[in-house]
Formats: structure tokens, C-alpha cells, sequence
């Protein structure tokens, strides 16, 4: 029988120790991993989602801005449902196609309008309905999908034929006053920027904090066939007046 020493038994001791760290230390190591894996893999869905999200916003935008030149186009009838009315539109400056096609649509309307938009520098007074579509804007102007709607926060885009509704923004100046009426009120706001821009450029639309309002319309105004730009104006809120 080997007799074991005082210091055989401590040396013992020790190494047990050290295997017991080792071993711990790597059970922590491994845990770490194990963590840092199924973080990697919750930031990349996150990333993931964020560029679908992304893309399909874009291709919604791009779709809206390709979209601005349709020619006229009907409809299916739906009955009409309206609160906030507005008068015809004067004509003089709209192209004739538009004209008919207003006329061909005037009682096709897709809702109640979402407001009424109004800039008195150009003398316009029209109807804002959701949707870019060509039966909603053959008699009004569209609200952008992916954009604030009126009333919330953040940013309206807002899209219109360069040749019937919007054909007097060509005139339009920084400064200008835009009014947004509302079943809740009026809301105001001033031109701050006009810019000239491709069909792909959408960041025009890209989402803020700020209460604004994007105009969009084909460019150049009396370009003869699918115009090439964008006219773009951004507005910003100034003022709200509550209804009544």
C-alpha cells in the first residue's frame, strides 16, 4: 500500500481543480456560442424582413411613379359614398383625353374622399382618394401606398396627372401655401422644395417623422408621350385648424 504525502494529496487537490475550471470554463464557452449563434440568426431575419419590407415598399413607390402616365382608362361603376365634396375642376388647361376620361368616371368612384386638396396659388380644388390606380386618377388625386394617411403623422404622397389636376403645379413657387381639409379640419402647409427626378428615385417618398406632403406628376408638362421625370413638391405642415 503506497503511502500518499501531504503534498501528493494537495497537488491532487489542485489538479482536480484545474480540470474542474477548465471543464466549467468550457461549458460557459459553449453556452456563450450557443447565444451568439441564435443572435446572429435573430439579426439576420430582422435584416431580412427589413430589406423585404424595403423592396416591396420600393416597388410599390416604383409602380405608383410608373404608373402616373397611363393614359385615360374606365372602370367598373360603384355607387358613390361622399362627405367632403368638391366642384368640377376647370378645365381650360387639362388635356382633352383627360377630359373625357373625368367625365367617363365621374360617378365611378372607388370611396369617400380622403380629403380635399387645395392650392390657391393655382386655383385647384380636388379630391384625394386612396389609391394610384387609373380609374382614381382619372377623376381625383391618389394617395401614394406606404405613405401617411391624412390626419397622422409623418409623410403624404400624393400622386396626379400632369396634364389634368396637376398641370398647374408648373407654377408653383417655394412658399406657396397647400391646404389639406379634412372631416376633422384644415391642415396647412408650405412649399419648401420642387424637385426634377428619375422614375426610380423614390426617396422622394422614404418615410419621416415630420408632417409633410409629397406632390408627385410626370415631367417635362407637355412632354408628348410617356414623360421621362418626376416633378416633385414638398411641403411641410405649418398650421392645423380644427373644424367648425
Amino acid at each position: 500500500m503506497k503511502n500518499e504525502t501531504p503534498a501528493g494529496r494537495s497537488c491532487s487537490i489542485e489538479t482536480g481543480a484545474r480540470r474542474g475550471f477548465r471543464e466549467g470554463a468550457k461549458a460557459i464557452w459553449r453556452w456563450t456560442e450557443v447565444v451568439l449563434f441564435l443572435a446572429g440568426i435573430v439579426l439576420l431575419v430582422c435584416y431580412a424582413a427589413a430589406r423585404i419590407e424595403s423592396y416591396l415598399g420600393s416597388r410599390a413607390a416604383l409602380k405608383t411613379f410608373e404608373r402616373l402616365d397611363d393614359p385615360p382608362a374606365a372602370a367598373l361603376a360603384r355607387p358613390p359614398a361622399e362627405e367632403l365634396t368638391v366642384e368640377d375642376p376647370d378645365f381650360s388647361s387639362w388635356d382633352s383625353g383627360r377630359v373625357r376620361a373625368f367625365n367617363d368616371t365621374v360617378w365611378k368612384r372607388t370611396g369617400a374622399p380622403l380629403a380635399i386638396v387645395e392650392i390657391p396659388k393655382i386655383h385647384l380644388t380636388a379630391p384625394l382618394l386612396d389609391g394610384t390606380d387609373s380609374l382614381t386618377l382619372n377623376h381625383a388625386l391618389g394617395r401614394i401606398a406606404g405613405t401617411a394617411m391624412p390626419g397622422q403623422p409623418g409623410k403624404i404622397g400624393i400622386a396626379g396627372h400632369r396634364d389634368s389636376f396637376f398641370r398647374g403645379l408648373q407654377d408653383i413657387a417655394p412658399g406657396d401655401t397647400i391646404e389639406l381639409r379634412t372631416r376633422t379640419g384644415n391642415d396647412i402647409y408650405i412649399v419648401d422644395r420642387i424637385q426634377i427626378v428619375t422614375p426610380r428615385d423614390v426617396s422622394v417618398l422614404r418615410p419621416e417623422e415630420t408632417s409633410s406632403l409629397t406632390l408627385v406628376t410626370c415631367y417635362p408638362f407637355y412632354f408628348i408621350g410617356s414623360a421621362p421625370k418626376r416633378f416633385v413638391v414638398t411641403a411641410y405642415l405649418t398650421q392645423q385648424q380644427p373644424a367648425g
